[in-house]
């Protein structure tokens, strides 16, 4: 098993209509891309404060390395990511991916 975790640094003025609308759009890449076990997503919660300006935040999880692999280039995925990309703070440097397992 692969989980694939991914950090976002929202932008302030996103409405919270459209940050759950587009985290909705992610979770439904499950029914959408094979191999992918599960999704859940929320807002940084954590009394630290080691969030380094992240606001946000994704896991899934995914049967294998093979079928993270694939869902990274799918269609689906891509359509998904520009969305995630139009509502972050800095484009691609307001996003931050890790992958452990597989």
């Amino acid at each position: 098993m692969v989980t694939h975790m991914v950090l976002f640094r929202v932008r302030p003025d996103v409405p919270a209509s459209t940050l759950t609308r587009v985290m909705g759009e992610i979770g439904a890449l499950q029914g959408r891309i094979p191999g992918i076990l599960d999704y859940s997503w929320g807002a940084y919660s954590s009394p630290e404060g080691l969030n380094r300006g992240y606001t946000h935040g994704f896991c899934m999880r995914f049967r294998d390395a093979a079928a993270r692999d694939a869902y990274l280039p799918h269609p689906e995925h891509e359509r998904v990511k520009e969305a995630v990309l139009a509502i972050l703070d800095g484009g691609v440097d307001g996003v931050l991916a890790f992958d452990y397992g597989g």
